[in-house]
């Protein structure tokens, strides 16, 4: 397990913006892909969003597709999800998530490794 490290929740109210930072360990080497999957208790696990780490391709879901920006850095280890135009319905714990193999044809929430999360809260 390669510890990933999650920044950046809290609360705000509809309409405002987060932003997540999720940073992998310096010995951290060959991450494919990473993303964002977020849980709310009792409900199934989204992926919201992932990054193809070779060629920056993105995905998104379409609950959060044109207010959800995903970005990575030129190491590759580090990821920032920009959240604007909040919802109420995207109050959820996200994770971070990153894999080594075949990963951009799976789905997020299965990714290799994960962080401990990170609560985003909106208001309304």
């Amino acid at each position: 397990q390669v510890p990933l490290v999650e920044s950046g929740g809290g609360s705000v109210q509809s309409g405002g913006s987060l932003r997540l930072s999720c940073n992998a360990s310096e010995q951290t080497h060959n991450i494919r892909c990473m993303g964002w999957f977020r849980q709310v208790p009792g409900k199934e696990r989204e992926g919201v969003a992932a990054i193809r780490a070779a060629t920056g391709d993105t995905y998104y879901a379409a609950s959060v597709k044109g207010r959800f920006t995903i970005s990575q850095d030129n190491t590759k280890r580090s990821v920032t999800l920009q959240m604007n135009s909040l919802k109420p319905d995207d109050t959820a714990m996200y994770y971070c998530v990153a894999d080594w193999g075949s990963c951009w044809n799976r789905p997020i929430v299965d990714y290799a490794t994960r962080g401990q999360g990170t609560q985003v809260t909106v208001s309304s």
